[in-house]
């Protein structure tokens, strides 16, 4: 039997701790497999994108991703992701992609934030769901006393996380908010740099979400070129992501986050070091997500039989 897994039914199993648990085990421990990202435009403004496999050693399951992102939707990301038993195949679970990208995606960026991060007033450029999974999980490890938003539609950006009670000051322009944070996350869907060198400050981290695929960036060669930048994969950071989409190469990341967790390479190496995380995302965080949900949520979900 398949258990079938809503946004609704996601949210309610999903626990932070045992998700950040699984999450650092996975940057420390990924098995030495390719990342496999397949993706292909679509007719019109759409991109269809698969994840596969996602595996964590230690965890009896693997998942393949299938997804398409279209700009202009709500949410922007439709599709699905197959939990997968590691001894046969069979298929254990069937999950809302959408909410699984943006919880993994944000809670990875958050324990990578606080990792290579500073202390201080946090910022956020693109008040969406993504940058919102983010700073979530950066709340829950360290104090977000304030932050400074800016989203090109300003009311969403004064109502952002307004269920958190944390103070928001709104920012007119990408400029203010660097100016006021000295933590950023950008996650947008820009296709030509919102920050530049110009713009930085002893001690800032940016979070850079938006450079995932081919055209998309937040950041400017300049500025990756004069901040240590950390991401999740060298080689496809120069092929989709902020690295390869304004022209630099591999070797303009100066180490991996699995590299910095594992004592590999250093992180921040002093307060005044301007650091960016700048992740594309990688297939086994969707089983970082995917497995300790389907374990609260068994016994008590929807299931259907694929066989019958």
């Amino acid at each position: 039997m398949t258990l079938l897994l809503t946004r609704s039914d996601i949210l309610r199993s999903l626990q932070l701790p045992a998700v950040l648990d699984v999450l650092r085990a996975g940057f420390r421990e990924s098995a030495d497999i390719e990342p496999l990202r397949i993706r292909t435009d679509l007719p019109g403004p759409g991109t269809a994108t698969a994840l596969l496999p996602g595996l964590i050693p230690g965890i009896p399951a693997y998942t393949v991703k299938v997804n398409a992102k279209f700009p202009g939707a709500s949410p922007a990301l439709r599709g699905i992701v197959c939990l997968h038993d590691l001894t046969d195949g069979s298929l254990l679970a069937v999950l809302d992609s959408s909410t699984v990208t943006a919880w993994r995606t944000g809670v990875a960026a958050a324990l990578a934030t606080d990792v290579l991060a500073g202390t201080g007033v946090v910022g956020v450029i693109g008040a969406g769901s993504q940058a919102a999974m983010t700073v979530t999980g950066l709340a829950a490890l360290r104090a977000v006393d304030r932050l400074v938003v800016h989203d090109l539609d300003p009311e969403r950006a004064a109502e952002f996380l307004v269920q958190q009670d944390i103070p928001v000051t709104v920012a007119s322009t990408p400029q203010e908010v660097a100016a006021e944070a000295d933590v950023i996350v950008l996650a947008t869907w820009s296709r030509e740099p919102l920050l530049t060198a110009r713009d930085l400050r002893p001690g800032l981290h940016l979070t850079t979400l938006g450079a995932d695929e081919p055209g998309k960036l937040e950041l400017s060669a300049d500025l990756l070129t004069a901040a240590r930048v950390v991401v999740d994969d060298r080689t496809l950071a120069a092929q989709m992501g902020a690295l390869g989409n304004v022209g630099l190469p591999t070797d303009a990341a100066t180490a991996t986050f699995k590299e910095v967790l594992t004592g590999v390479a250093p992180g921040r190496r002093s307060a005044d070091e301007v650091t960016v995380y700048a992740p594309v995302g990688l297939p086994w965080q969707d089983l970082a997500i995917a497995w300790p949900v389907y374990r609260s949520a068994v016994g008590r979900g929807r299931t259907i039989d694929f066989l019958s």
